[in-house]
């Protein structure tokens, strides 16, 4: 194939490329000019959008936990993150380098795609972000700019870099392959995306076969580590599901023996007024006190610690029970072996 044969193909593709484009750049935009959500002490900082990534990630969650657990290196990786997007959505708008640009649309499609792909309140809205995403940059990868493009510009003044190997391979000239060889990459590349497609689809929600699930829609808790020290009774609380964009709403801690008999319990005004001493967050999400209850963010991980004599005199076998204000509940049994006097 020619040069020609490749402006016609990124012809075909301009509207893609430009929609593309404006979706990465106005990530750019809207954090930096319309808003400032890089400021970690405003409501809608990106990096706690970015911990509501965590509960359900596939594959990079041990990277996610690194970046929310260590504060600084969060706003260093989202302020690069955010560059990087804009850089990316305007070059491709502008069709400058379009495959480089293309390869990066590739990357953060499929970052957000296994970041994300499981948040979706109504529909599954991340999950085909990230697919149409990573489709859309092989398309472009494979056609180029075109004509309303920057590269196409010089293919068509016939500069003297358009012969070189970079350009073929980062701009948007004829690809120094065989068509054999292009069509086995087509073929492959295309079933390779597919694939991920449908394994995705299935694992974070069921799309394929199976009970259609969706983790977005309620919120879910997990209770880990209940333990009685001393007149300190403590548990590590975490939100792992539910709407990115709503907290769940805790109302009630009731702790019962093995009878059903209430041995400790703190309601919801109780909880409202918790001080920040016995909650200790682990993440830039934080669990924190509310007017009416205690607020629990998807993401956010914390240890919750209550001081009161009477857990020196526990043992034995206990239910720890949470209330949601929805009405929901969630239960964790353990058994302390002795009281320590």
């Amino acid at each position: 194939m020619n040069n020609q044969s490749y402006l016609t193909a990124g012809l075909f593709t301009t509207a893609l490329r430009w929609v593309v484009g404006w979706t990465y750049f106005s990530a750019f935009w809207r954090r930096l000019i319309l808003e400032n959500k890089l400021n970690p002490e405003e409501a809608g900082y990106i990096g706690e959008k970015f911990n509501h990534f965590l509960p359900n990630a596939l594959g990079i969650k041990p990277l996610i936990e690194y970046l929310v657990s260590n504060p600084e290196v969060l706003w260093w990786a989202m302020a690069v993150f955010t560059i990087v997007e804009g850089i990316v959505g305007l070059l491709l708008i502008l069709g400058l380098f379009t495959r480089l640009m293309s390869i990066g649309v590739f990357l953060l499609a499929l970052g957000i795609l296994l970041g994300s792909g499981w948040i979706g309140t109504t529909s599954l809205d991340e999950w085909q972000i990230g697919v149409l995403g990573i489709a859309s940059g092989f398309i472009l990868f494979l056609s180029g700019g075109g004509k309303y493009a920057i590269d196409g510009y010089w293919i068509s003044r016939n500069k003297k870099r358009i012969q070189s190997k970079w350009f073929q391979w980062l701009g948007s000239a004829a690809l120094p392959l065989r068509t054999p060889v292009l069509n086995t990459i087509v073929l492959f590349g295309s079933l390779a995306i597919f694939g991920l497609t449908l394994f995705t689809n299935q694992y974070f929600h069921g799309g394929v076969y199976g009970k259609l699930h969706n983790k977005s829609v309620r919120p879910e808790l997990a209770i880990s580590s209940p333990n009685v020290s001393d007149t300190t009774f403590s548990f590590v609380l975490s939100r792992i599901e539910g709407a990115d964009v709503y907290g769940s709403f805790l109302i009630g801690i009731k702790l019962t023996d093995e009878n059903g008999v209430v041995v400790f319990e703190k309601n919801q005004t109780d909880l409202s007024q918790l001080k920040a001493t016995q909650i200790n967050n682990a993440y830039v999400a934080k669990i924190k006190p509310g007017k009416h209850s205690l607020i629990l963010p998807l993401g956010a991980s914390a240890t919750l610690s209550f001081q009161d004599q009477l857990f020196r005199k526990l043992s034995g076998n206990y239910t720890l029970e949470l209330t949601d204000i929805s009405g929901l509940q969630w239960k964790k049994a353990f058994e302390i072996r002795s009281a320590t006097w």
